[in-house]
């Protein structure tokens, strides 16, 4: 915080001031600025001081900012998030904070997979595989695994309004005959090449992601009976 007094001195300089800023903010000027954090102003080295090429003062709705633009480091930003109501905001910001954890996690991880349901739909077919070499009652359990699988391929084609069945069924029938790069390309609703389209997904998060789900419903199958409380009688 800067008091009126020095704020004025520095106005007349031609110096803008910012009034208010806590010390994360503060943080993320000096990774998007290339300056130190001074404590004092009796002998300040020019290296240490940050550089953009504006500063500017913005109206974003009814709020006003201060934008920085073209930083000499730019190691952070802001994500300015407008909706209707606060529960889209809310889902959007789940969503984009999802978002990040996953770029997070394929930056530290450096392993991708191919997406658009290559992955599940080559871990079904191995998964069948096993199942039809399987011997008894668990050849059941192993295949409905192998359909749990294929249904994440089906949602997508779900989610983007094309015709799941079919879409899927060619995909496992081009993955079968041995192209291991083949996925879904939504733009088109076909089978396409995950390579040549560039679409990857974090094998971290793939992983988790499967482990999560496979112990979800083996904690379901576990449980083997339900306690119910008596209703209460009413009384006249």
């Amino acid at each position: 915080m800067i008091y009126d007094y020095p704020e004025q001195l520095l106005r007349d300089a031609g110096v803008m001031v910012i009034q208010h800023a806590d010390f994360d903010g503060m943080e993320r000027l000096s990774a998007v600025l290339g300056a130190d954090i001074l404590s004092t102003f009796d002998d300040p080295n020019p290296e240490v001081l940050g550089s953009c090429a504006s500063v500017e003062e913005v109206m974003i709705g009814e709020d006003t900012v201060i934008k920085f633009s073209g930083c000499a480091k730019n190691e952070a930003c802001t994500i300015i998030l407008r909706g209707s109501g606060a529960h889209i905001l809310d889902e959007a910001e789940r969503s984009l904070h999802d978002a990040i954890c996953v770029l997070v996690a394929a930056v530290k991880n450096h392993k991708t997979i191919y997406g658009g349901g290559n992955s599940e739909m080559r871990m079904a077919s191995a998964v069948s595989q096993l199942a039809e070499q399987t011997e008894g009652k668990q050849s059941l359990a192993i295949e409905a695994f192998s359909n749990a699988l294929r249904q994440l391929p089906t949602i997508i084609a779900d989610n983007a309004g094309y015709d799941s069945a079919e879409i899927v069924q060619n995909l496992r029938s081009v993955i079968t005959k041995g192209d291991r790069e083949a996925g879904l390309n939504m733009f088109t609703g076909q089978v396409d090449n995950m390579k040549d389209l560039g679409i990857t997904e974090c094998l971290r998060v793939k992983e988790q992601a499967l482990v999560s789900a496979t112990e979800a419903a083996e904690m379901i199958l576990r449980v083997d009976d339900i306690v119910k409380c008596a209703p209460r009688q009413r009384e006249g």
